[in-house]
């Protein structure tokens, strides 16, 4: 029981850092664009201040909100945790790493950083001791209209892109990559990480 307890706190809090650190290479190489999301937490940056790991921390407030309105239950602590330490991290990486020139050197932190978000998302989830909310709301479209991750994910990508643009935050081709590219990944990543999990402590997660 503690070993199979101990597991899902290193797959929890080992995919937030990984998930964390994937986001801030992302920004890093902004010159392809940025993630959907930061492209939401960018735009509110430069419009009303406050870092990025902190917008990112308001509005998992706000999708949680919403999220135990229509399931009527209150999310797990884990979700807490995820959602500050990933807005702490996010701060704490993007001040520790250096900006990013050149054209193959961005291109080559926005590729793993896409692939590291992915990753992340996929390794800390099946831990089940509580989603982010935006994994939270990706699940409740998979649940609710019986959608596949890759196309519940890509539809809030594409949508949290969209509202992201209006408020002014920056887009790119690599917006469009990760908005269609995500998705498959973070499927990837789930099934993958099931399997590891399950052969780790004999228990099958239940995420999806």
């Amino acid at each position: 029981m503690k070993q199979a307890f101990f597991t899902r706190c290193l797959f929890f809090l080992t995919g937030i850092l990984v998930l964390s650190f994937g986001i801030t290479l992302t920004i890093k190489g902004q010159i392809f664009g940025v993630g959907s999301w930061d492209v939401l937490h960018i735009g509110l940056t430069k419009t009303f201040g406050l870092t990025i790991g902190t917008w990112s921390i308001i509005i998992g407030l706000a999708i949680l909100a919403i999220d135990m309105i229509v399931t009527k239950k209150f999310p797990l602590p884990g979700t807490f945790i995820d959602m500050f330490l990933a807005g702490i991290f996010i701060d704490i990486f993007n001040y520790w790493l250096p900006d990013i020139n050149g054209f193959w050197m961005q291109l080559l932190a926005y590729v793993c950083g896409l692939v590291l978000l992915g990753w992340g998302c996929g390794m800390y989830m099946v831990a089940n001791l509580g989603i982010g909310p935006r994994d939270s709301l990706m699940l409740l479209m998979v649940h609710k209209f019986g959608w596949s991750v890759t196309r519940a994910r890509t539809t809030m990508e594409v949508t949290v892109a969209i509202l992201g643009f209006l408020l002014g935050g920056p887009i790119g081709v690599g917006t469009a990559l990760m908005a269609f590219g995500l998705g498959p990944i973070v499927q990837l990543a789930l099934t993958y990480n099931e399997k590891l999990f399950t052969k780790w402590t004999g228990v099958k997660s239940a995420v999806i």
